[in-house]
């Protein structure tokens, strides 16, 4: 196995104990998921905070989310379409938010320098909305694409402000239909 596929091999493993115990895990735990020796942990990072931070970059990569919207068919209705690349960003929230979330709540305090590479919006949201503007394809909208895909990601960070931050309130196809068709019953004028 190749260095970088090896990295990427212990990366995946610590994820879920990352979402499960943040940054409470031990590399024992880490080398026992990925089916490695304690050692081997180390022989590919210099330390557990340099691991933390390969799954803090890997959470906020949006290759594969972007890559489901991408294979969206283009003759699929527009509804079904945005349905599909709402869950696809609802995948990726989850991860992003399941991982930051548990290492906030176990007190994890990233080095002076990881924390700078991680300000600002992940370079992954927007390739992510860029997927999602183009699911809109020749549609007639009264916006251009890039906003009309800007509101309806807007509209599904909204929904995971209910009960608790990050937990979703609608399902993917309630949100698009709300944002195509309205909060107005059909007919509806009270306004």
């Amino acid at each position: 196995m190749s260095p970088e596929d090896r990295r990427e091999a212990i990366v995946q493993a610590t994820l879920p104990l990352v979402v499960k115990t943040g940054a409470n895990v031990t590399t024992s735990q880490i080398a026992a998921a990925a089916g490695i020796a304690e050692g081997t942990v180390f022989r590919v990072f210099k330390d557990k905070a340099e691991l933390l931070d390969a799954c803090i970059q890997r959470a906020l990569e949006s290759d594969e989310e972007v890559a489901r919207i991408e294979a969206i068919p283009a003759d699929v209705p527009l509804e079904e379409r945005l349905t599909a690349g709402v869950a696809a960003f609802s995948g990726y929230l989850d991860r992003m938010w399941g991982v930051m979330g548990a290492l906030r709540e176990s007190g994890y305090e990233p080095r002076h320098e990881d924390h700078k590479k991680h300000k600002g919006p992940p370079i992954g949201m927007q390739r992510l909305s860029d997927a999602i503007a183009g699911l809109f394809g020749d549609a007639e909208l009264r916006v251009s694409p890039d906003l009309a895909g800007r509101m309806l990601l807007g509209a599904v960070f909204t929904n995971r402000m209910g009960p608790g931050f990050g937990q979703t309130a609608a399902e993917p196809a309630a949100i698009v239909e709300l944002f195509l068709h309205g909060a107005l019953e059909s007919g509806g004028t009270d306004v």
